[in-house]
């Protein structure tokens, strides 16, 4: 039950998962959907190939158009998707004659499929401000939510609503576009040499396989230098040792990505979906946070796990205008376990951070480079009952003029999930000055049923006008909206 001296009221908004919201993906028969760099196109692609070739001109183009009478209104730009799907497959075909420009787009459609990305979840949600403030009335604020979209094969990718906080309390969302797209990658990364050493150090290769690879390659040097190096070492009949070697500095250099979105999408067509390899099976539960720089100006950061069906990794993704996105690796011995979530801006010169490593406790950890975490310290530990499996961050803390708010959840027994608060000293994070002795969130009656039972859960609130408001999920399903006024949670704190 709710802390008894707080009044929390959870807004009648209800954000269930829509199946209709598909994305178009690569499909290569007898594959699954999971994202793959470079799949094989075995012997069932060249059939259909063959098949379609086959057709004359008039049948492939009564086709083409039932195609599109059936899924154009479905997508935003479904010719120009066909194309690039063609293109994409064409090296692997034969290509004799070359195919009409009708034909290509229906060959594209052959290996394109439908992905419902909400189909079975839409949870985990995190708000901040939005980067464009313009037009917004006075006392009230445009937001950005995050959540993680969960469909076929469960694989999670981030989606985004957006919105107004009213000066009232009250939240109104911004209409939800049917359509949803990937964005482009851009031109492609440049490497650090002597970074990336140290990033496969980290990962447990030796000095000697380090070596072997990065001696290969320039002081800054691209994707494609690097698969020429391991091309050249693997001629060599390479040993067990550094075959590994080559593949975790492939895994490695293809984690750190970039993408950009049209500027014409709306904020809710836009999904973040896996891309490399370390993500096949999902961007799960992204923690967004407006940090505040003085020298380069406001950056969006959100830390996030990275998991490809066996290893969840913890990495980060950073925006200026949730348009151009940056995907990087997090390293350093302290970066272990889910929930890693980021202070808003540095302390002390430094930055701080959040963690769980491990899987029972809150850590705090600092560092001077955001992409690199050595050491961590236990900063809260399970005490009641209602936290006695284990203990972690609901999002970056939120700073507040009685300190930083840091909202936490919770397991019990049956592994009920709930959340709470804790205060930290704002010019020592380290210090925990007040803490909820009792949920500040636990599921209703009407909330105890979904995919994972008994659960509320968020990655991130926002406080604005007094009052905090927190975007939760229900049971690993669906999402809602709760508001606390400030002062009597803070208040609550301070009394343990």
């Amino acid at each position: 039950m709710p802390t008894p001296e707080l009044t929390v009221r959870r807004l009648s908004i209800d954000l269930r998962p829509d199946p209709r919201r598909v994305l178009l993906r690569p499909f290569i028969p007898s594959l699954i959907v999971k994202p793959s760099a470079a799949p094989e196109l075995g012997n069932r692609v060249l059939k259909i190939y063959h098949r379609v070739m086959e057709l004359d001109e008039e049948r492939v183009a009564e086709e083409f158009e039932r195609l599109m009478r059936e899924f154009d209104d479905r997508h935003l730009d479904l010719n120009e998707e066909f194309l690039q799907r063609f293109e994409s497959i064409a090296p692997a075909l034969p290509m004799e004659p070359m195919p009409s420009e009708k034909r290509q787009l229906l060959l594209g459609a052959y290996f394109t499929n439908e992905y419902s990305l909400e189909s079975a979840a839409l949870f985990n949600p995190s708000i901040v401000p939005h980067p464009d403030q313009e037009g917004v009335k006075e006392g009230c604020l445009r937001f950005v939510m995050s959540l993680r979209a969960t469909g076929e094969g469960h694989i999670s990718s981030v989606v985004f609503r957006s919105g107004i906080l009213c000066a009232d309390g009250e939240v109104e969302l911004d209409p939800v576009s049917r359509h949803v797209v990937e964005p482009h990658p851009q031109p492609a990364a440049q490497y650090e040499r002597e970074t990336f050493r140290r990033k496969l150090l980290e990962l447990g290769v030796s000095e000697r396989c380090c070596t072997e690879v990065t001696g290969r390659v320039d002081e800054t040097f691209v994707l494609a230098d690097l698969h020429q190096a391991i091309a050249e070492i693997q001629k060599d009949q390479c040993g067990e040792a550094l075959r590994q070697a080559c593949l975790k500095a492939k895994v490695l250099a293809e984690a750190n990505y970039t993408v950009r979105f049209r500027s014409t999408t709306g904020m809710s067509e836009r999904v973040l979906f896996p891309f490399s390899p370390s993500e096949s099976n999902g961007i799960e539960d992204a923690r967004f946070v407006k940090f505040e720089d003085d020298a380069q100006g406001p950056m969006y950061y959100a830390t996030y796990t990275a998991y490809n069906g066996t290893v969840a990794l913890p990495q980060m993704v950073e925006t200026r205008d949730f348009l151009t996105f940056r995907f990087s690796t997090l390293n350093g011995g302290a970066v272990k376990n889910k929930g890693l979530a980021m202070f808003p801006r540095k302390i002390g010169g430094r930055f701080v951070m959040l963690g769980r490593q491990d899987s029972e406790n809150i850590h705090l950890m600092s560092s001077d480079d955001p992409h690199f975490w050595h050491e961590s310290e236990v900063l809260v530990e399970p005490r009641e009952p209602w936290e006695f499996v284990q203990l972690g961050n609901c999002g970056s803390p939120i700073e507040t003029e009685a300190g930083w708010l840091v909202l936490t959840h919770g397991v019990g027994a049956m592994r009920k999930y709930s959340i709470g608060a804790v205060l930290l000293d704002l010019e020592d994070p380290s210090k925990v000055i007040g803490r909820l002795r009792n949920p500040l969130l636990g599921p209703n009656e009407d909330e105890r049923e979904g995919y994972v039972p008994n659960v509320v859960y968020s990655c991130g609130g926002l406080v604005h006008g007094g009052r905090l408001i927190l975007p939760y999920a229900v049971s690993d399903s669906a999402s809602r909206f709760a508001v606390v006024e400030l002062a009597e949670l803070i208040d609550a704190m301070k009394e343990h």
